[in-house]
């Protein structure tokens, strides 16, 4: 029976010279192309004796037994890590010395390994080598493949030893221990804040550089987030993806269906630490706050006012500039803010979507059920300053208190 391996050399220089028969590579030793041959021909004579992976390199057999034993004999001198392997804490190194030796040869970026090379070649050339055999998806990388792979399993192998979480990732998990350890190792170095994730961090350093990476392809738009490109695409397209259990609506991202929910729900977990407020959603006692502090960080640059909030600065240009960019598909009418348009709209339709509770009456907006609410509890929160009388409604306040000027005069 023939040997498939090639054991013919050529002479360079003084040194002998072992070229593979499959490729173009050449050895100094037959033994290391022997090695190399193997892995041409599928042969793995070193069978790990623990699970069923063989190797074509006794020593990459001796790493891999480490997984099981859990041994990692390479501690870094500067940090607290060790590796299982030599290879892998010289290339852990580089994370401190910044060292990156392998630059790509399209663009400007470079890398601390040539396996982290090859998978961002793939963002160039588009190349998805390893295919999903459940569902049409490809991946560039074999470990983003096992990742998916586990959509289609369920399986979360990475527990959480602190509340009964699992994750399908390790670094679910790793992001997911800093919400009880509290840690937050990436602080940024133009403010005093630190973040748990680094792409929290990189997204944060944007308001600072005012960096909009991501622009929209059908309008002027840019964003600092990918995500957020995402759910304002879908202000184009109408797509609602995520609907709510309780009533037909639907909204753009998962973030506003959680916020709706507590409309049915009455939770409110965001408590203001000043007053007995609590709020549904974090930036409503963001703004709450500064109701206490007087704080506006958002000055008008035609006039003199400032608001405690952007979109408000951004309502009140309008009155400036006369802009009405939503307008009624119905009639000719325009309206400078967009819920506006949405209560306009109503009288159109017909629609009344705030019922009281009490009697059997609905309301077009909010603020009208909130008005008529107060025929049912007797509720009088507007009170004359220069007498004791109160009243349900500011307007009847602004008539009575002309009695008092007519008195006056």
């Amino acid at each position: 029976m023939n040997n498939p391996i090639s054991s013919r050399r050529t002479d360079v220089g003084k040194r002998k010279l072992y070229p593979c028969d499959f490729c173009d590579k050449s050895f100094y030793q037959r033994g290391d192309l022997t090695k190399h041959q193997w892995t041409h021909i599928g042969k793995k004579p070193y069978p790990c004796d623990v699970c069923d992976k063989s190797f074509n390199d006794n020593s990459h057999l001796t790493i891999h037994r480490r997984t099981h034993t859990g041994e990692k004999p390479y501690p870094c001198d500067v940090c607290d890590k060790s590796f299982s392997d030599n290879s892998r804490l010289k290339v852990h190194r580089r994370t401190h010395t910044g060292e990156k030796p392998y630059p790509c040869d399209v663009c400007d970026k470079s890398f601390i390994d040539n396996s982290c090379l090859t998978e961002h070649r793939r963002t160039h050339t588009g190349e998805k080598p390893y295919p999903c055999d459940v569902c049409d998806k490809s991946f560039s990388v074999s470990s983003s493949l096992t990742t998916h792979y586990r959509k289609h399993t369920g399986e979360k192998p990475y527990s959480c030893d602190v509340c009964d979480k699992s994750f399908s990732e390790s670094g679910s998990l790793t992001k997911h221990y800093r919400m009880h350890t509290g840690e937050k190792p990436y602080p940024c170095d133009v403010c005093d804040k630190s973040f748990s994730e680094r792409n929290s961090l990189i997204k944060h350093h944007r308001m600072h550089t005012g960096e909009k990476p991501f622009p929209c392809d059908v309008c002027d738009k840019s964003f600092n987030n990918n995500s957020h490109l995402t759910v304002h695409r879908r202000t184009h397209t109408g797509e609602k993806p995520y609907p709510c259990d309780v009533c037909d609506k639907s909204f753009t991202d998962n973030s506003r269906l959680t916020e709706h929910r507590r409309t049915h729900t009455g939770e409110k977990p965001y408590p203001c630490d000043v007053c007995d407020k609590s709020f549904s959603v974090s930036s409503s006692l963001k703004k709450h706050h500064w109701t206490h502090t007087g704080e506006k960080p958002y000055p008008c640059d035609v006039c003199d006012k400032s608001f405690s909030v952007s979109s408000s600065l951004t309502k009140h240009h309008r009155t400036h500039t006369g802009e009405k960019p939503y307008p009624c598909d119905v009639c000719d009418k325009s309206f400078s803010v967009s819920s506006s348009l949405t209560k306009h709209h109503r009288t159109h339709t017909g629609e009344k979507p705030y019922p009281c509770d009490v009697c059997d009456k609905s309301f077009s907006v909010s603020s009208s059920l909130t008005k008529h609410r107060r025929i049912h509890t007797g509720e009088k929160p507007y009170t004359c300053d220069m007498c004791d009388k109160s009243f349900s409604q500011i307007f009847i306040l602004t008539k009575h208190q002309r009695t008092h000027t007519d008195q006056i005069l």
